[in-house]
């Protein structure tokens, strides 16, 4: 039997599969494309390799794509059908029950098994990925900084996948609200790995919730290199970029970045790409800056999709293209379909995120887009609070939050919309967007100096960036 340069034996895996696992490996964890092949490598020197089927598993679920996992599912069960477990590691074992809790719809069962696997094997480098991306996928911060927080105590500093685990714990110490931290966290990976992109993102995230918008800008015009081609998340950092443009009011940057990044003939419609995209056109879609073409563009590749209930996150950017692109009933039969899905179905951890916060969002959106904004803030309001059990970041779910201000401003909720802000700019003070939709709010309470003033404020934090 091999075994992995940890130590981890390898069970049916010959030398030539083992070499090809550890490149596929490092192709994940550096979120190269070419993962996909280099994991079926595996495969092809060793078919029933379970590490190598293992890692295909959590490749088919990672993307929230329905028909890859549905592919994945498919093939695991059978690799599965007369596979003597008895004779695995109990690392093996693990792996095949985390696998196969996920693919049958069990993210939260798939995460525990993950979580206990990484504190039986701290240095199962695919069990620390897969686990960090589904708390990632479920919104689950404190596991998002633990996970890998747990784990680093044994990595050697030299361990060449030290480097990516840093970025890893960066975004989680992010999204647990420890910026400096985790500033400070993913330099240091990137130190180790300029090329690190999930690094890269991490430190972007951090100025993206201190309002260092000018700073982000400068960060990753320093590493265009590093990350704004070849990567699994090129298009998400464009996005980012993209965010900072937006805030300093450049919207023909933006723009500028959306038909060349973020969606174009040339993209590959994959789920998370077209995400970003919707996330991006919401914003001004919310500032009623007038899009329709690039609208519909965006949802017909939505459309195309015919996505089925495989992951809620997805399906409030698919509405949020529908109601851009002015096709009502097209949002209104994916929220049909959702609800039809949700009698019938019952066990997966979807089901909740769906019935939970999805359904409401959708409908929110709806109502937003029909002016209805009485009833979307109705709809937002109560789950405001537990958008992260539906996944993504802050920085993406405040697409959602900010649907919630201006609702607020146009039903004319003054109390409401004063509270929200607040909330904002305590947390961060230095935010144009903050500033300007508190000056929309003091002048519709008669207050033409407060308005003033903090028009003033949001031109000014502009312009110092």
């Amino acid at each position: 039997m091999t075994a992995d340069r940890h130590g981890h034996p390898m069970s049916e895996t010959g030398t030539e599969a083992l070499a090809h696992y550890e490149q596929a490996l490092d192709d994940l964890l550096f979120f190269r494309p070419r993962v996909v092949e280099t994991s079926q490598a595996v495969l092809a020197a060793s078919p029933r390799s379970v590490m190598g089927q293992t890692l295909a598993a959590y490749l088919g679920v990672l993307g929230t794509e329905e028909k890859d996992a549905a592919a994945a599912r498919e093939r695991f069960v059978r690799f599965r059908a007369g596979l003597d477990t008895d004779r695995l590691t109990p690392r093996e074992r693990m792996h095949i029950a985390a696998a196969t809790a996920w693919l049958d719809g069990d993210l939260h069962g798939g995460g525990r098994i993950l979580g206990d696997l990484s504190v039986a094997f701290p240095r199962d480098a695919l069990a620390l990925f897969a686990g960090h991306q589904h708390d990632f996928l479920t919104g689950d911060a404190q596991r998002l900084r633990d996970r890998v927080g747990g784990a680093l105590d044994v990595w050697d500093e030299d361990d060449p996948h030290h480097g990516p685990l840093l970025g890893m714990y960066a975004f989680g110490l992010e999204e647990s609200g420890h910026y400096e931290r985790a500033e400070e966290v993913g330099l240091a990976a990137l130190a180790q790995h300029p090329g690190d992109v999930w690094g890269i993102h991490s430190v972007v995230h951090t100025y993206e919730m201190r309002g260092r918008f000018a700073d982000g800008i400068r960060f990753l015009d320093a590493r265009t290199d590093d990350w704004a081609r070849g990567s699994l998340l090129t298009v998400h950092n464009w996005w980012h970029y993209a965010l900072y443009t937006l805030e300093l009011g450049a919207t023909d940057r933006v723009l500028e970045i959306y038909d060349s990044a973020l969606h174009h003939d040339a993209s590959a419609g994959a789920a998370m790409e077209l995400l970003d995209a919707a996330a991006l056109l919401w914003r001004l879609y919310l500032a009623q800056e007038e899009q329709s073409a690039r609208w519909a563009r965006l949802a017909d590749a939505w459309e195309s999709r015919q996505d089925g209930p495989h992951y809620a996150f997805n399906d409030a950017h698919a509405v949020m293209a529908y109601v851009g692109a002015g096709r009502f009933p097209q949002a209104q039969r994916l929220v049909r379909d959702r609800e039809d899905w949700l009698a019938a179905e019952g066990g997966v951890a979807n089901r909740a995120m769906t019935a939970d916060v999805g359904l409401p969002v959708c409908r929110a959106l709806i109502a937003y887009g029909r002016q209805d904004y009485g009833r979307a803030v109705d709809l937002l309001l109560p789950v405001r609070h537990r958008l992260h059990t539906f996944g993504g970041s802050h920085a993406q779910r405040d697409a959602i939050q900010r649907t919630l201000v201006e609702a607020s401003l146009r039903s004319g909720r003054a109390d409401l919309a004063r509270t929200l802000l607040s909330e904002r700019i305590q947390l961060r003070p230095v935010c144009p967007y903050n500033w300007s939709a508190k000056a929309r709010l003091e002048e519709q309470l008669g207050d033409p100096a407060r308005a003033a003033a903090a028009r003033a404020r949001a031109a000014a934090q502009a312009a110092a960036a």
